[in-house]
C-alpha cells in the first residue's frame, strides 16, 4: 500500500532544464572561473591547516557561489545592515568553504571595484585573514602579526564579518538560522530580509532539527531558504538517507521528503553542479509566493573534483604539499602546478606560514592578471546586489518592537505597581516572572517572543503574552501573536530557534520547560549563543543580546512528578559554567525578588538569562514586619538576610526558594528567640554579585566569612563550594542528596523533609554546625 502526503501549503518542482535567457545572461560562466578558484582555495586552505573539511565545502560552492553573486541582496561595504539578506552556514564544518568563499569575493572586490569595500579591515575577510585558518589569536608567526590577519574559528562564529551566529554543534545552527529569520520577518514585515540557511543531508538528522524544520513550516518562515548540500556522504556514511529504492544507513527518507514533509517548499536539483540549473532553481525559490519556507535540494558529489570523495573527505584532505595536493591545483595552474610553491627542506611554523602566503599570491595574480574581466564582471554582480537592497527600501514594519524601550523599563530599584506583590497577598513565583516578562513585552511594544515545550500555561511563560493576539504566531495569517510553536515537546529546537532570534538583536527570545529538562537540552543553544555574542563584538561592537531559558517547576517543591521532573541538579549546568559576563542564573526566594532579578538581569545584558522558578503558590512576605531588607536587595546577588552586630559570627549561606522559605518561616523565629548571633545570606544570583564592585562583594560576602559558613541548598552541593570554604562548613552543609539517594515523589513539603531540608532539620544542622565550629576554635 502507497500513501500520499496530506495537504500542503507548499509547493514541490523540479528544476529539469535551464531558463532559456540564462545563456544570454553569461553568469553561469562567471560562476563557473569562480568555482575552479574557490576549489583551488579550498584545497590551499586545508593543506595549510591540515585540518578542516573539504569535502563539503567544495560540493557546496557553486550554489553558494550563485547565491552570493545572483540571488542575494546586501552591501559589501557594511557586513551589519540589519536590512540585508544573511548568509548563515548552518553546516558549520563546512567553514573552511565559507572562509575561501568570503576571501575570494573579497579579493574580486578589492580588484575590480576597491571603493565598495569597508576601510575598516575587521569588516572583511581577506586573503590575508586565511593564514589564520584554524589559528590561535596568540599565533606570533610574521605574517600573521603583519597582516593583523583574523583567527578563523575552526567552525564559523560572528567574529567572521556576514557571519551572525556560532554554528556547527550537532544541527543547533538549523534552529539558530530560522530563529534569524523569524526576527528579520517579525521586524521588516512582508519584504524582510531572507535568510540563506546552507546544511548537508547529515545536519538533518539531528532531533533538533526535526523540531526546528517543524516550527518553519508551521510558522510560514517565508523569509528562509535551506540550500541542502545532498552529497548522501557522512563521516561514518555513504548512504546517509534512503534514496530512491536503496535505504539509508541512517534515516529512511531522503531531504525533499523530509522538508516536504514538514510544509516546506521543494525545489528539486538533480545536479548541483550544473550552473545553468542552479541559476535557475534559486529563480524560482525566490519566486515562491505560498508564504511557507522552501528548500532547495541540490545533488551533489562530497569532494567533487578534489581527488578525495564520499565519507573520506568529510574531516581529512591530502597530506601536506604531496603531489595528490598538486594535482588539485592542475586544473586552475596547469599541468604539474607550475609555479605553486614547495616546502621541500624547509621545516618550521615560519616556513610553513611563508609558503602558505606565496600560494596565496600565486592565486592573487592569476586574479589580477588572468581573470582581471572576470573580477569585473562578477565585482559588477556584488555591486548590483547593493543596488537592489537600496531600491527595496527596508523599513521596520508598522508597530515594530523596540527593544530599546525594553532595557528603558528594567529598573531594578523600583517595582512597578502593576507586577508588585502585595504583602501578604499569595503567587507563584512562575506567575510572577510571567507578568514581569508581560510588562517588559509591553513596553517594548512586543520585543519578547516566547515559547514553550507543550507547557505555556503551566510554567506560566503564557503571561508574557498577555495583551497581543491570541494563538500560535503564524506570519501569514496571526502575525502579531508573541506566542511560538517549536514542535511541540521539543526544549532543544526551541532553545536553538530563540538563540537565532535574540541574535538579531531586535528581540529576546524566552523560553520555558521544567529545569530538569531545558536546562540540560538548552545548554548547547545557550553556550554557543554566549561564544557568538563575545565573538560578534569584533565586528559589531554592542552589548550581548540576551535570551531567556525558564527553568520552570524548579527543585523539590514539584515532589508530586518524582525525582525524574524534581531535579536538583539543574542549576549546576548553568550557574558560573560560561565565561564570565555571558550568562545570569537567578534563584529568587519570594515573588517579591523577581521584578529586580529580571530588570537587573537584564541591564546586565548578559547572552543567557536563566531564572529558576518554583511551581506552588507562595506566600509574599512582609519583609518590613520581618525585619528583613526590601526585596531590591535581590538585584545585589548575594545579601544579607540577617546581618547580626558581631564580626565574628558564623554564617548560613541559602540558596533556593523552597530552603529559604522553610528558614524564614521555621527556623528564623527559634534562632530569635534563641538569641543566636549568626549572618544569613541569601544567593540569588551568583553572577550579578560577581559584577558587584570588588569593595561591594567584600562588604556583603568577605572572604574570612566563607570559612566559618555552612549552606543550605535545593540544589547541589557543588553550588555552594564557593560559599563554603571550610571542611566542617562542607561536612555540615544541606542538599537534596545529602542522604545518598534520589528523593521520592510527594507533596513538596514531604520531599524536602525527606532531604532533611525541612525546618526541623535546618535547625538542627546549623546547631550540630554551631557546636562542629566550636570545637575547632
Amino acid at each position: 500500500m502507497r500513501r500520499e502526503f496530506g495537504p500542503r501549503r507548499a509547493d514541490w518542482v523540479e528544476v529539469a532544464r535551464p531558463d532559456p535567457d540564462l545563456a544570454a545572461d553569461g553568469l553561469a560562466g562567471l560562476l563557473a572561473r569562480y568555482d575552479l578558484v574557490y576549489r583551488s582555495l579550498c584545497s590551499v586552505l586545508f593543506n595549510y591547516a591540515q585540518s578542516g573539511h573539504p569535502g563539503g565545502s567544495v560540493s557546496s560552492g557553486r550554489f553558494v557561489a550563485t547565491a552570493l553573486f545572483g540571488a542575494m541582496d546586501y552591501d559589501i561595504g557594511d557586513p551589519n545592515r540589519r536590512d540585508a539578506d544573511l548568509l548563515s552556514y548552518a553546516a558549520g564544518h563546512k567553514a573552511l568553504g565559507l572562509y575561501a568563499m568570503l576571501a575570494l569575493r573579497d579579493e574580486i572586490v578589492r580588484i575590480a571595484d576597491p571603493s565598495a569595500l569597508p576601510a575598516d579591515t575587521r569588516l572583511r575577510l581577506r586573503f590575508e585573514d586565511l593564514l589564520g585558518f584554524r589559528r590561535n589569536p596568540t599565533q606570533s608567526t610574521p605574517l600573521f602579526r603583519r597582516f593583523g590577519s583574523k583567527a578563523l574559528d575552526g567552525h564559523p562564529t560572528p567574529a567572521t564579518p556576514f557571519t551572525k551566529l556560532a554554528t556547527g554543534a550537532s544541527g543547533v545552527g538549523f534552529g539558530s538560522s530560522l530563529g534569524l529569520a523569524l526576527a528579520a520577518a517579525d521586524y521588516f514585515g512582508v519584504d524582510a530580509p531572507r535568510v540563506h540557511i546552507i546544511e548537508g543531508e547529515g545536519g538533518l538528522t539531528p532531533g533538533r532539527v526535526a523540531e526546528a524544520a517543524a516550527f518553519a513550516g508551521t510558522t510560514g518562515l517565508h523569509n528562509a531558504v535551506v540550500h541542502l548540500d545532498w552529497n548522501q556522504a557522512s563521516i561514518d556514511s555513504n548512504a546517509v538517507t534512503r534514496d530512491g529504492d536503496h535505504p539509508g544507513d541512517y534515516v529512511q527518507w531522503d531531504p525533499r521528503e523530509f522538508f516536504y514533509f514538514h510544509d516546506w517548499n521543494v525545489v528539486e536539483v538533480p545536479d548541483g553542479f550544473d550552473l545553468p540549473l542552479v541559476l535557475t532553481a534559486q529563480r524560482r525559490a525566490l519566486a515562491m509566493d505560498t508564504g511557507q519556507p522552501t528548500a532547495v535540494v541540490y545533488r551533489t558529489t562530497k569532494g567533487w573534483q578534489y581527488g578525495i570523495e564520499g565519507r573520506k573527505s568529510h574531516g581529512a584532505g591530502h597530506k601536506l604539499c604531496s603531489p595528490e595536493f598538486r594535482a588539485t591545483m592542475e586544473p586552475l595552474l596547469g599541468s604539474g602546478a607550475p609555479g605553486l610553491p614547495d616546502l621541500a627542506g624547509q621545516d618550521g611554523e615560519e616556513a610553513l606560514e611563508r609558503c602558505y602566503w606565496e600560494t596565496l599570491q600565486v592565486l592573487r595574480r592569476i586574479l589580477e592578471e588572468d581573470d582581471a574581466a572576470t573580477c569585473r564582471a562578477l565585482a559588477a554582480r556584488v555591486a548590483a546586489s547593493r543596488e537592489r537592497l537600496e531600491a527595496r527600501g527596508r523599513a521596520p514594519r508598522p508597530g515594530a518592537p523596540d527593544i530599546s524601550r525594553m532595557y528603558e523599563a528594567a529598573d531594578s530599584t523600583a517595582t512597578p505597581s502593576a507586577v508588585a506583590p502585595a504583602p501578604g497577598g499569595a503567587i507563584a513565583l512562575r506567575e510572577q516572572l510571567g507578568k514581569v516578562l508581560g510588562y517588559l513585552n509591553q513596553a517594548s511594544g512586543g520585543a519578547v517572543l516566547i515559547g514553550a515545550a507543550d507547557l505555556l500555561d503551566s510554567t506560566a511563560i503564557s503571561a508574557a503574552a498577555a495583551g497581543f493576539p491570541g494563538g500560535f504566531l503564524n506570519l501569514n495569517t496571526n502575525p502579531g501573536s508573541r506566542t511560538l510553536s517549536v514542535g511541540g515537546i521539543c526544549e532543544d529546537g526551541l532553545s536553538c530557534v530563540l538563540s537565532g532570534l535574540s541574535a538579531f538583536g531586535q528581540h529576546t527570545g524566552a523560553g520555558a520547560s521544567y529545569g530538569a529538562f531545558i536546562s540540560p537540552l538548552g545548554h548547547i543553544a545557550a553556550r554557543l549563543h554566549a561564544i557568538g555574542n563575545q565573538m560578534r563584538t569584533q565586528v559589531e561592537p554592542g552589548p550581548y543580546r540576551p535570551f531567556v531559558l525558564i527553568c520552570g517547576h524548579a527543585g523539590m517543591k514539584t515532589g508530586e512528578d518524582g525525582p525524574t521532573h524534581a531535579d536538583p541538579q539543574a542549576l549546576q549546568l548553568l550557574q558560573e559554567n560560561f565565561v564570565p559576563g555571558t550568562a545570569i542564573t537567578l534563584t529568587p526566594w519570594e515573588p517579591a525578588e523577581v521584578w529586580p532579578l529580571t530588570a537587573a538581569a537584564f541591564s546586565a545584558r548578559p547572552a543567557l538569562i536563566a531564572p529558576f522558578v518554583t511551581r506552588p503558590k507562595e506566600p509574599v512576605p512582609d519583609r518590613a514586619g520581618l525585619g528583613l531588607p526590601p526585596a531590591e536587595a535581590a538585584a545585589q546577588g548575594v545579601y544579607r538576610l540577617l546581618d547580626p552586630d558581631d564580626p565574628q559570627a558564623p554564617a548560613l549561606v541559602l540558596q533556593g526558594s523552597d530552603v529559604a522559605y522553610a528558614f524564614v518561616q521555621e527556623v528564623l523565629p527559634r534562632l530569635r528567640d534563641e538569641g543566636l548571633a549568626l549572618v544569613v545570606l541569601l544567593v540569588t544570583s551568583a553572577e550579578l554579585f560577581d559584577r558587584l564592585p570588588a569593595e561591594q562583594r567584600e562588604a556583603v560576602f568577605p572572604e574570612a566569612l566563607a570559612q566559618r559558613a555552612l549552606g543550605i541548598t535545593g540544589f547541589t552541593l557543588p553550588t555552594m563550594y564557593r560559599w563554603v570554604r571550610s571542611d566542617v562548613g562542607r561536612a555540615h552543609t544541606l542538599h537534596p542528596f545529602i542522604k545518598g539517594h534520589y528523593l521520592g515523589s510527594g507533596p513538596g513539603e514531604k520531599v524536602i523533609a525527606e532531604a532533611g531540608l525541612d525546618g526541623a532539620g535546618q535547625y538542627r544542622a546549623i546547631r550540630a554546625f554551631l557546636d562542629a565550629l566550636a570545637r575547632t576554635r
